[in-house]
């Protein structure tokens, strides 16, 4: 190339000098009036300020679409609260612990509109041990149970707890949450939750909420253990 030779302008050249020169629209306040652009929305030519309208009127739409999913985000997570509150109430009010099992899976169903729940507690107290939900769990359900460190939600495989439900066949999804007190290696239940749905607990999905359902239980549980 000739050192002498000016290199041609080009468009990032353009682009900075009017980023670097605010005032150039001031003093060509015509030039703005006659550059068209394409519209979005269909082949036609508009102004430029017509094209920073189009183009503002889109920002907007998509603030207003997140703040409306942000809305509803809110809304689910207050029914939800609330749902959670009228469950630990049940818990809470429960006198009789042997009672507690059945308001645990009873007040799931009701509440969280889950088809089918089932619980089953070991190493209970004495005065449990004839008890419907201290009986029934293997020594391989047991270790499974302890193994777990956070709640089994996906498919069932033919699992030996999808069995404690009324109709096992028709669990096409499982979350299965073990009961332990504070952070003990062994868990001293296993609560069942199914449903119909293959994605209602999807392997995938967060496991946070039935953390805190496990938690829970297993405080109000705990009163069953010697």
């Amino acid at each position: 190339m000739n050192p002498n030779q000016i290199p041609p302008i080009t468009e990032d050249d353009i682009a900075n000098y009017l980023v670097n020169t605010p005032d150039f629209f001031e003093r060509q306040a015509g030039l703005l009036a006659s550059v068209q652009l394409t519209s979005p929305h269909g082949q036609r030519a508009v102004s430029l300020q017509e094209r920073q309208a189009e183009m503002l009127r889109e920002k907007i739409r998509v603030l207003e679409l997140r703040a409306a999913e942000m809305i509803r985000h809110g809304h689910e997570n207050t029914t939800i609260a609330d749902k959670l509150q009228r469950w630990t109430r049940a818990l809470l009010l429960t006198r009789d612990a042997r009672d507690l099992p059945a308001v645990v899976t009873g007040e799931i169903a009701e509440q969280f509109m889950v088809p089918q729940v089932a619980i089953k507690v070991w190493d209970v107290a004495s005065a449990y041990a004839a008890e419907g939900f201290a009986q029934g769990a293997s020594e391989d359900i047991l270790a499974f149970a302890s193994s777990l460190t956070r709640p089994y939600c996906g498919s069932n495989p033919g699992l030996e707890a999808a069995q404690w439900l009324d109709d096992p066949a028709s669990a096409a999804s499982l979350a299965l949450i073990p009961l332990r007190v504070g952070m003990a290696p062994q868990a001293f239940g296993l609560l069942v939750l199914a449903s119909a749905d293959a994605q209602r607990f999807a392997a995938d999905m967060g496991t946070d909420f039935l953390e805190r359902i496990g938690e829970l239980a297993s405080a109000a549980l705990s009163r069953l253990r010697p």
